[in-house]
């Protein structure tokens, strides 16, 4: 009786837009994955978006946001992550806030993006959406001096009440205001 030796186990391909590299561009993103949740409800709300290191991000209007955060969530994204802010100083628009929306059902994560200039540091709250976002947005609130309308209690969270200015902000003191 012949045997056969067992063959070996194929090597995993990756998915084509992971194998494609990073794509940037509105355009580019949706185009290569037109089948993604959150490009098919995100279609009319983003303003740009890139694919790198298989991570999703979507940049929205700061208008956008909540009805951004709503469309995801109808789409079967269901956990809100995480809420962090970026100071691009001296650049504008000067800070970057990035939500982290994850599916357990389909697995996958998505990162929306908004972007503030230094003169209007406010955009509308996502707490009716997903009232976890509660403290992650008094954070950025307290250490950015980002404030986020319609929050039910935005007041600092981390530094004390007399505190003086954001300490995250690229332009504070290394030592504090004296």
């Amino acid at each position: 009786m012949a045997t056969t030796a067992p063959t070996p186990n194929p090597a995993p391909v990756p998915d084509a837009a992971a194998k494609a590299g990073p794509i940037f561009g509105k355009a580019a993103v949706f185009e290569a994955m037109a089948e993604n949740a959150a490009v098919k409800a995100l279609s009319e709300l983003a303003t740009d978006a890139k694919f790198d290191r298989k991570e999703l991000t979507i940049t929205v209007a700061r208008e956008s946001i909540v009805a951004a955060c709503e469309a995801v969530k109808a789409a079967g994204y269901n956990f809100f992550e995480d809420l962090t802010a970026v100071d691009w100083y001296p650049q504008e628009p000067r800070f970057q806030l990035s939500y982290h929306i994850l599916s357990h059902g389909m697995k996958e994560r998505v990162r929306l993006a908004v972007r503030l200039d230094s003169a209007g540091l406010t955009l509308d709250s996502i707490t009716p959406v997903w009232p976890s976002a509660n403290f992650y947005e008094r954070e950025v609130f307290d250490l950015f001096g980002i404030h986020f309308a319609g929050h039910p209690r935005l007041t600092r969270i981390m530094m004390p009440e007399n505190w003086e200015g954001h300490p995250l902000r690229k332009d504070y003191p290394v030592e504090g205001y004296r």
